[in-house]
């Protein structure tokens, strides 16, 4: 028995085993932890998270996601049970941002190694739109992002591949004896990362049109990396409903910029996006912001879902 992985806490005090930390490998909260097979226990916020610590832990490591499939991020509360269980995990690997609730949970779980994703990368403002200047962008940048930094750093891979490195750090760290599989397994990685970066840079560097519409402004790390222009119907928030200036707006932009497509994705409703496209006479198509994978996903996991995105976007951009 690792006596170094044994966490007691008022509930389990005397009676703590190591079959309370291994938390079982599942993508749903609502199995029990507890194998006892010696793996880090690692419980990960939501997709983006779990897909770190399944790449670079491997066998050695026991995931629980805190998300289940299907389910929007953005308002994820826990239950009293789902909380206690965060004190019994080895390791916490969350992005702040994405669910206020579940940031006060993982803060005051008393888990022995909490990992913050937003803080190992550079973290930016963005609103309904990111990196160009039309008319009025000023105000809604402003207004979509009052509540803080844009969370969806997971959709700018340089970016991804940066919290990378300081996860595989994470788990060499809570787990020294696996550290070489860690480090060797964040390196291959990191090497996928920077092949995904190649392919949307080559694949979107001459295309008739910049600007792409989106129902969620999860794209603006995207948009920015690539030199690309997002317009979001909402903002940061899936679900929040445009003014109708807003609306007015966005048709404005597509024909002045050639918009062909407004993107929805798998995760939220797509009534508004059709709505606004059958009035201005665009397709709609999937840009997925990978915060979870479901059946409808175009791809099994982030790699495959990320390249179905360029395609999506080499397509309505008018890519050469």
């Amino acid at each position: 028995m690792n006596v170094r992985r044994l966490i007691p806490t008022a509930a389990t005090a005397g009676a703590v085993t190591l079959g309370l930390l291994a938390l079982s490998a599942c993508s749903s909260s609502d199995t029990a932890g507890g194998k006892g097979d010696g793996r880090l226990a690692v419980t990960a916020s939501f997709y983006p998270m779990q897909f770190l610590v399944q790449q670079i832990g491997g066998d050695h490591v026991s995931v629980t996601t805190l998300t289940k499939p299907g389910t929007e991020p953005h308002d994820l509360e826990l239950s009293p049970r789902e909380t206690a269980r965060l004190s019994q995990a080895d390791v916490v690997l969350y992005l702040k941002g994405i669910a206020p609730a579940v940031d006060d949970a993982i803060g005051q779980s008393g888990a022995r190694q909490i990992v913050d994703a937003t803080s190992l990368t550079t973290m930016e403002r963005h609103g309904t739109e990111a990196g160009h200047g039309h008319e009025g962008d000023d105000d809604h940048g402003d207004e979509e992002s009052a509540g803080g930094n844009d969370p969806h750093i997971w959709l700018d891979p340089v970016k991804y591949a940066e919290v990378a490195k300081g996860v595989g750090a994470a788990l060499e760290k809570a787990d020294p004896d696996h550290a070489a599989t860690y480090r060797t397994n964040t390196g291959t990685l990191v090497g996928k990362l920077g092949a995904l970066d190649t392919a949307f840079e080559q694949g979107l560097a001459h295309t008739t049109t910049r600007t792409f519409i989106t129902t969620h402004a999860a794209f603006g790390y995207l948009a920015e990396r690539y030199g690309l222009e997002q317009e979001a119907i909402a903002g940061v928030d899936p679900e929040a409903e445009p003014s109708p200036a807003r609306v007015k707006e966005l048709g404005t932009i597509a024909r002045q910029d050639k918009v062909s497509t407004v993107f929805f994705e798998t995760l939220a409703s797509d009534r508004t996006a059709k709505t606004i496209a059958g009035d201005t006479g665009l397709r709609t198509d999937v840009l997925d912001p990978l915060e979870g994978i479901t059946a409808k996903s175009k791809g099994s996991d982030y790699l495959q879902v990320m390249k179905a995105n360029l395609a999506a976007l080499r397509n309505a951009l008018g890519a050469k």
